[in-house]
């Protein structure tokens, strides 16, 4: 099954469903499926388009809502996951996944399908230590903090993911999973992106939740976005099984939708055959998301998940073949997730713009439909619930004092904020913090020399590694980077950019040199580490 993945589709939809026929028939083949890593921007009207958190240049409407409204229809079936720049307030509708138009499928928080026997996995937003033990408290009208942290990770959503144990195919994360760059060609990633030297030197690049569904969930391909460049690696994981062929992941990340740039790429999967033509649950995890309902936060709480650490009496919420048999049986032995897209709010009219419009706040027919089927809680409406009471909920009613995570327990990654990365992607679209990602505490160690060949000379400093990653021999390396290497970009519109922004030479702590930019508001960036702290 030949599946194209998109970097950050930025609502240029046409172009991209444009670009892929071009292939097909240049090529003489067909896609069976297209996949959107984050940015996707299902702006349907203005009120949306006021939800998105980027600066006022950036807020166009684009193309989406003409797939909304029935005006066109997606060629290919599209399935993708939430970034940082969204119309957060309708990706919010769908908090377990649905479709945001006819043959547009979202993923939501996070979520597993499958589609011809191929196990397709994501997780939408970014990681923000900050936000994440936090409930989804964010709703409309949405406050300069809401608007961003809306689209932050949450670790109720990776505690979920954890839980998977069968073989996963595919998945997809906006953000890059923490050290994966010390897994393919970092010195050819540093010439393209000089800004991210202090970040790959010290390992603080990337997600370090993605990193740990990386380490435990080891699908064959993972493909990502969000720092606007190609980059191939490959992964080599540990055996942990006796007799068994150590498990590989195929990584590749793929830049944003413009002319001359890599963000489309096509790639062979093997896929069951006598497998049906359509989207299906998975049924591992919908018996997951059953298990797991007491644990829903809907406040700005912290909430920690259970640990096999004496305090909680439950904290396996695998599947068991008691629920899967009560799930086969919610769904009458029917997987197929039913095609039951509706429009809930106006659709943008060019020759009627309406600027003023409010965003919506809305319940989902779809939402609706999914939790009552498997008796699960509609985040959005549990949210729009406690604003009609005219205050937010302490916890939730189904909080088990047993099984839940203790509000006192320290988080698993750090949230202190004092120390922000000191550089910025130019290319990314620049939005107060957003584009800093924060330090976590890092470990020192020498890297063996067999490992060092891709790293650059600089380095002094590596993060520790997970025990379960072995890196990979560089031929190894080498040869995987040469087969997704192949990838086909075309022309679409322009877009902004901060590249020619004058650079700032200062040095770290260390006295060793770095390149940073001189960011501007500084007295912003200032009361809001301040805050942090």
């Amino acid at each position: 099954m030949k599946i194209a993945v998109e970097g950050c589709c930025h609502g240029e939809l046409d172009m991209i469903y444009e670009t892929i026929q071009f292939l097909e028939k240049k090529e003489n083949t067909k896609v069976d499926l297209l996949l959107c890593c984050g940015d996707f921007q299902a702006v349907r009207n203005e009120g949306d388009m006021n939800c998105m958190a980027v600066p006022p240049k950036y807020r166009q409407m684009q193309t989406f809502y003409k797939y909304y409204s029935g005006e066109k229809k997606a060629p290919i079936l599209t399935i993708f996951i939430g970034g940082n720049h969204e119309a957060s307030n309708y990706l919010q509708e769908l908090p377990y996944g649905g479709w945001v138009a006819p043959n547009i499928y979202y993923l939501g928080y996070a979520s597993v399908v499958k589609y011809r026997g191929v196990r397709i996995g994501g997780i939408s937003g970014i990681f923000k230590g900050h936000d994440y033990r936090k409930g989804h408290f964010e709703c409309p009208p949405y406050t300069t903090d809401t608007m961003r942290s809306a689209y932050h990770v949450r670790n109720i959503e990776v505690f979920k993911l954890k839980q998977l144990k069968e073989p996963m195919d595919v998945f997809m994360s906006h953000d890059w999973p923490r050290s994966i760059y010390h897994y393919g060609n970092t010195m050819q990633l540093l010439k393209k992106k000089q800004f991210f030297r202090l970040e790959v030197e010290n390992s603080t690049l990337g997600s370090p939740a993605a990193a740990e569904l990386l380490n435990h969930l080891q699908p064959s391909y993972w493909f990502s976005a969000h720092l606007h460049v190609k980059f191939a690696a490959f992964m080599q994981h540990q055996n942990d099984v006796e007799g068994q062929l150590p498990k590989a992941t195929k990584f590749l990340a793929l830049d944003k939708c413009l002319p001359r740039r890599d963000f489309l790429q096509v790639v062979e999967v093997e896929h069951d055959p006598s497998k049906p033509d359509c989207v299906e649950y998975d049924l591992e995890w919908l018996c997951v998301l059953k298990a797991t309902r007491k644990l829903l936060n809907v406040t700005r709480q912290t909430w920690n998940m259970p640990e096999n650490n004496g305090l909680h009496s439950r904290w396996d919420y695998s599947a068991t073949e008691q629920v899967r048999q009560e799930v086969l049986n919610d769904l009458d032995n029917d997987l197929k997730i039913p095609v039951n897209f509706s429009m809930s709010v106006p659709c943008y009219n060019p020759n009627n713009p309406q600027k003023k419009m409010v965003a919506s706040h809305a319940v989902n027919p779809q939402t609706t439909e999914f939790c009552a089927r498997f008796g699960l809680i509609d985040i959005n409406a549990r949210i729009l619930q406690q604003d009609d009471e005219g205050g937010e909920l302490e916890a939730t009613e189904d909080h088990d004092e047993d099984s839940s995570g203790s509000l006192e327990d320290p988080s698993e990654y750090s949230t202190d904020t004092s120390i922000l990365s000191s550089s910025i992607n130019p290319d990314e679209i620049t939005l107060e913090d957003d584009d800093d990602e924060e330090d976590l505490p890092v470990q020192s160690v020498n890297p063996s020399p067999e490992n060092t060949t891709d790293l650059p000379t600089s380095v002094s400093n590596v993060r520790v590694l997970p025990e379960s990653m072995a890196l990979s021999s560089d031929d190894a390396m080498d040869s995987t980077n040469d087969e997704l290497e192949r990838s086909e970009s075309s022309q679409t519109e322009g877009e902004g950019k901060n590249s020619e922004r004058p650079l700032k030479r200062l040095s770290d702590e260390n006295g060793r040199g770095g390149v940073r930019i001189k960011r501007r508001n500084q007295a912003i960036y200032t009361a809001n580490d301040e805050d942090n702290e």
